[in-house]
């Protein structure tokens, strides 16, 4: 698995107003911007994340991923960008 797959595989089943990825190819972290965030607690947001990963978590294809889940708003606010 590269960045460019995960990334593809993300926004393939996410809407996103932004997308950040990077990793070694089993370690990953991703800055997701999503409107489909709104409203939603943080667990929610990862496991929304999560369901666009299906079966390449529980096969360890993507052996860990680190999320930070931001609503346009949130990400607007922040200086990281």
């Amino acid at each position: 698995m590269t960045a460019a797959e995960l990334h593809a595989i993300i926004s393939a089943g996410l809407a996103c107003d932004h997308l950040e990825v990077t990793g070694d190819g089993r370690h990953w972290e991703a800055v997701v911007v999503s409107p489909e965030f709104e409203g939603r607690r943080l667990i929610q947001r990862h496991q929304r994340v999560y369901a666009t990963l299906g079966e390449r978590m529980r096969t360890d294809e993507v052996h860990a991923l680190s999320i930070k889940a931001l609503t346009p708003a949130e990400w607007a606010s922040t200086s990281q960008h």
